[in-house]
């Protein structure tokens, strides 16, 4: 099945815990039918330190099923 949401495409999220959010798709992951939301499924994430560097906490979007969304 062809996907209607393309990278780009100003979407909302209507299911979940980020239920109303708006924002641009970023990518697009045909084969898991899942798309990227800029802002919308932030995941933190504690990296490690390289060397005598110290950890760090970094943010990262995570994609969402595109039944979850809609164009807007």
């Amino acid at each position: 099945m062809k996907m209607k949401i393309k990278k780009n495409d100003k979407v909302q999220v209507i299911t979940g815990k980020d239920k109303g959010k708006t924002g641009s798709v970023v990518r697009v992951i045909p084969r898991e039918n899942r798309v990227v939301v800029e802002g919308v499924a932030v995941a933190k994430r504690h990296r490690k330190g390289q060397g005598g560097q110290s950890g760090r906490i970094t943010e990262a979007p995570r994609p969402i099923h595109a039944s979850n969304v809609k164009k807007v």
